[in-house]
């Protein structure tokens, strides 16, 4: 079965953006962490996106400088196939992009058991955080930043269960940036 990966950028006391949505507030990444963000959609093969995040993802990545040293990456977030998520948009846009159907639950599980690579979930937050609460992340990559935000937007606060992870991987990064790799165990 297909295994659902999310990575996202985290605040040391737990917000994923600040009260307006922007992310400013983040350390850019070194080759280092850059080099594992690069390497995840190695093992993927679709991307789930929120329609907020996928409004400024898709033409962001899809606009990319050919001639910009990091357009190798671009251009993976191009060819995956993405999901969007929505319940205003009536078609979806960009390449290699198709809107979920249905309710969140049956399309994770119609994704997960279909064959292919892992699916990766970049956001936005609301999505993420609906994810989290339905126990559909199956792998979490917490990079998390050299910041304290004490106000923000969270993406746990709709758990209702204590959910049980098993640490795969912690790893510090000279730029302040710490990496957090967890599993779910599922049924714990």
């Amino acid at each position: 079965m297909r295994r659902v990966v999310l990575q996202m950028r985290i605040s040391v006391d737990g917000f994923v953006a600040n009260l307006n949505g922007e992310e400013d507030w983040g350390v850019p990444p070194d080759d280092k962490v850059f080099n594992l963000i690069d390497s995840l959609p190695d093992k993927a093969d679709t991307l789930l996106i929120g329609r907020k995040m996928a409004e400024g993802f898709i033409p962001h990545f899809e606009n990319f400088p050919a001639d910009h040293p990091k357009s190798a990456f671009a251009q993976k977030m191009v060819n995956l196939t993405k999901v969007i998520f929505s319940n205003t948009l009536t078609a979806p846009f960009g390449k290699n992009a198709t809107l979920a159907q249905g309710s969140l639950a049956a399309t994770i599980t119609e994704l997960k058991q279909a064959d292919g690579k892992n699916i990766l979930v970049y956001g936005g937050a609301n999505f993420v955080s609906a994810l989290i609460a339905g126990g559909h992340i199956d792998e979490f990559y917490l990079l998390v930043m050299p910041v304290m935000m004490g106000k923000g937007i969270r993406i746990f606060d709709l758990l209702e269960n204590r959910h049980a992870l098993t640490l795969y991987t912690a790893k510090a990064f000279n730029n302040g940036i710490s990496l957090l790799h967890y599993g779910l165990k599922h049924g714990a």
